[in-house]
């Protein structure tokens, strides 16, 4: 049986999966050169921070920012039935994909608020990663997101 879905929800599908791919290639770049030379930032960033390199970051934005929205894309294309990730569904009514869906708004936008606490210099991408965030959020609450991930 084929599912008809909501422009809406093909968006949020689209946006999650352009969060997955600007993260794991940046996150596993960080990971493998923590220097941050893989993608030509300086350590100096990170004088106001606790990390002495980028391991931990780069870490955080591989699993968090780029295989939690893989996770999360599968979830919302093919919609599996997982009770392990049921557990952590605070909205029991909707299928875990559209409330990870939800948590993962709110991650990026803590992110991008934590870089901006530490690194204390404003980016264009910290512009664009927090509207990504806020527009993921806004996204899965449309009455027809919602709709399409009701169970």
């Amino acid at each position: 049986m084929k599912l008809k879905r909501s422009f809406s929800s093909y968006l949020l599908i689209m946006l999650v999966f352009f969060q997955m791919i600007s993260a794991l290639p940046a996150g596993w770049s960080l990971v493998i050169k923590p220097s941050g030379t893989g993608i030509g930032i300086p350590l100096d960033l990170l004088q106001h921070t606790p990390f002495p390199d980028y391991m931990i970051p780069g870490l955080f934005l591989f699993f968090f920012l780029g295989l939690l929205p893989a996770l999360i894309f599968y979830g919302l294309v093919k919609r599996p039935i997982f009770n392990a990730l049921e557990k952590f569904n605070l909205y029991k009514d909707y299928h875990w994909s559209w409330t990870f869906s939800f948590y993962l708004g709110l991650i990026l936008i803590l992110w991008i608020n934590m870089q901006l606490y530490f690194i204390r210099e404003f980016s264009i991408l910290h512009f664009v990663y927090s509207m990504l965030g806020i527009l993921i959020i806004l996204i899965a609450h449309l009455p027809s997101t919602k709709r399409d991930f009701k169970k």
